[in-house]
C-alpha cells in the first residue's frame, strides 16, 4: 500500500503541521508537572491520602504507557491523521471531565480517560513529522524543536499551575488544555495530510494485554503493597518473555535488547524518568506541606530546575551530535545524583542555598538525559525498525515517572501512615531522596557501560541479524 501524504507540503503549511505536533506535546508534558503542584490542593479539597495522590499521577502515566506502541501502529494501519483527530478529542473530553470530577475516584478514571487520548498524540505526531519533513536536515531540526517542547512545558508547568491553583483553583489546571486542544483539532482537519505507512504491523492483542497487566499489576504491587498483585505482574513478564518471541510482527521485539545501546537507553529512560518523577512528587507536597509555602511559590521555587532543563536540552543535542551520547549521558547521571543527594544526605531542603542549589543540578542533569536516550535506542537499528526503537523508549519513560511516583509515594505513605507529624514526613521524605540518588547513580553506570566502543558493537550485530531477518530494512549507522 503507498504512503498516503503529500509531500513536499509548502513550507508554511509545513510549519502549521510541526506547530500542530508541537501543540499535542505541549498539552500531553504540561499535565504532569503542572498537576504536581496542585497535589496538595486536590489532597485538601477531596480528603486524598498519599496513594490516592499517587493514583492520580499513575493513572496518567501508566495508561499512557501501555498504548503508547498500540496507538502508533494503528495509527500507521488505519491513518495517521484519523488517530491524532481522535486523541485530541478524547484527550480534551478527558481534561473536561476532569476537572468537572466530584471525588477522586472519578477524578483517578477521567485521568486515565486522559491518558487514553494523550496515547494516540505523541508517537503519532512524530510520525507526522517525519511524513512532513522528507529532507532530513529540515527533519532533524523540526524534531528537535518539538523535542524542546519537552523542556518548556517544565519551565512552564510549576509556574501555571501555581498560578491557576492559587487564583482559581486546581480544576483551572485542566481547563487550559481545552483551547489548545481546540486549536490543535482545527489546525489538524484544515493542514495535515493523511497518511499511512507502507506496510503497516500486525495487531498483537495478546501481547497488548501482558504488557497493560504486567505495568498494572506492578504498580498496583508498590502503591498498595499487595504481594497477590507482584505475582500477577511477575506472571505477565513470564508471558512476555515466552509468547512475544514466537510471534512474527510482536508488539515488543525481544531481539533489540540483544543491542547494549538499545537495552542501555531503555534502562536509562526508566531510571531518568523514575527520578523525575519522584522528585516532583516530593517537592511539591514538602514544599506545600512541610514548608507552608502557597502553589505560586513552590511554583516560583522550582523554576530553577525547570529552567535549568530548557537551557541544557538544545546543548545536549548538540553534544550527543558531536560527540556522541557517552558524554552527555555521563553529565546527566553525575548531576541527577548530585542533585538528589543534596536532599537525602544533606538536607538541602532546609536550607533555601543548598535547595536552590539542588534544583539547579538536578533540572541540568535532567535537561541532558533526553535526546541521548532516543539517540542511543535507535543507534544501529535498521531504519525501518528506529520508529519501533524509540516507541519502545518513549514508553520506558512512562513506566520510569509510574515506578518512581509509586515507590517514592509507598516510602512517604509508610512513614506517615496513622497521621504521622510533620517530622515523619520529612523522614520519609530522606528516605524517597536516596531512591531518587539511585536512580541517577544508574543513569550513570548504564551510559558508561552502553555507549563505548563494545557497546556500538553489539548494535552493529544486532542491526546486520534484523536486517538479514527482515532484508527490505537497511541498517542505520549508529
Amino acid at each position: 500500500m503507498p504512503e498516503l501524504t503529500r509531500s513536499p507540503l509548502p513550507r508554511r503549511r509545513q510549519l502549521l503541521v510541526l506547530a500542530v505536533c508541537c501543540m499535542s506535546l505541549l498539552i500531553v508534558s504540561l499535565d504532569n508537572t503542572v498537576l504536581n503542584v496542585a497535589l496538595p490542593s486536590i489532597r485538601r479539597d477531596l480528603g486524598a491520602s498519599v496513594s490516592g495522590l499517587q493514583w492520580t499521577i499513575d493513572a496518567y502515566t501508566l495508561v499512557l504507557a501501555s498504548l503508547l506502541m498500540l496507538a502508533g501502529s494503528t495509527a500507521d494501519r488505519i491513518g495517521r491523521r484519523k488517530v491524532f483527530v481522535t486523541g485530541l478529542v478524547v484527550f480534551a473530553l478527558g481534561s473536561l471531565l476532569c476537572s468537572l470530577a466530584p471525588n477522586l475516584e472519578a477524578l483517578i478514571a477521567f485521568r486515565a480517560l486522559q491518558a487514553v487520548g494523550g496515547s494516540m498524540l505523541n508517537p503519532v505526531a512524530m510520525s507526522i513529522i517525519t511524513n512532513t519533513f522528507t529532507e532530513p536536515a529540515e527533519r532533524a531540526r523540526a524534531i528537535g524543536v518539538w523535542g524542546g517542547v519537552v523542556g518548556v512545558s517544565m519551565a512552564a508547568g510549576p509556574l501555571v499551575g501555581g498560578v491557576l491553583v492559587e487564583t482559581v483553583g486546581w480544576r483551572a489546571i485542566f481547563w487550559i488544555n481545552l483551547p489548545v486542544a481546540l486549536v490543535a483539532l482545527l489546525l489538524t482537519l484544515r493542514c495535515v495530510p493523511e497518511s499511512r505507512a507502507p506496510r503497516p504491523r500486525r495487531p498483537d492483542p495478546v501481547g497488548q494485554l501482558l504488557v497493560a497487566a504486567l505495568l498494572g499489576s506492578l504498580t498496583y504491587a508498590i502503591i498498595e503493597t499487595d504481594p497477590l498483585f507482584a505475582g500477577i505482574a511477575a506472571g505477565a513478564l513470564a508471558g512476555l518473555l515466552f509468547y512475544e518471541p514466537r510471534r512474527r510482527e510482536p508488539l515488543i521485539d525481544l531481539r533489540f535488547f540483544r543491542s547494549a545501546p538499545f537495552s542501555g537507553a531503555t534502562v536509562i529512560a526508566v531510571a531518568a524518568f523514575a527520578a523525575l518523577g519522584g522528585f516532583l512528587f516530593l517537592n511539591t507536597l514538602y514544599l506545600q506541606d512541610v514548608r507552608g509555602l502557597t502553589p505560586l511559590r513552590a511554583g516560583l521555587f522550582m523554576l530553577p530546575m525547570a529552567g535549568m532543563t530548557l537551557v541544557f536540552a538544545p546543548l545536549s543535542g548538540r553534544l550527543t551530535g558531536a560527540r556522541g551520547p557517552r558524554l552527555p549521558l555521563l553529565f546527566s547521571g553525575a548531576a541527577m545524583t548530585a542533585g538528589a543527594l543534596l536532599f537525602a544526605a544533606f538536607g538541602a531542603e532546609t536550607d533555601d542555598a543548598l535547595l536552590f542549589t539542588g534544583y539547579v543540578v538536578f533540572g541540568i542533569g535532567f535537561g541532558l538525559v533526553n535526546t541521548p536516550i532516543t539517540n542511543t535506542a535507535v543507534s544501529g537499528m535498521p531504519l525501518a525498525q528506529a520508529g519501533v526503537a524509540s516507541a519502545v523508549a518513549s514508553t520506558s519513560r512512562q513506566v520510569g515517572q509510574t515506578l518512581g511516583v509509586a515507590v517514592v509515594g509507598a516510602l512517604l505513605a509508610a512513614g506517615t501512615r496513622g497521621g504521622g507529624s510533620l517530622s515523619d514526613f520529612a523522614a520519609a521524605a530522606r528516605s524517597g531522596y536516596w531512591v531518587v540518588t539511585a536512580c541517577g547513580l544508574v543513569v550513570f553506570v548504564a551510559g558508561a557501560l552502553t555507549s563505548g566502543k563494545w557497546a556500538r558493537g553489539t548494535a552493529e550485530r544486532t542491526a546486520r541479524r534484523l536486517s538479514v531477518e527482515e532484508p527490505d530494512s537497511p541498517a542505520r549507522t549508529p
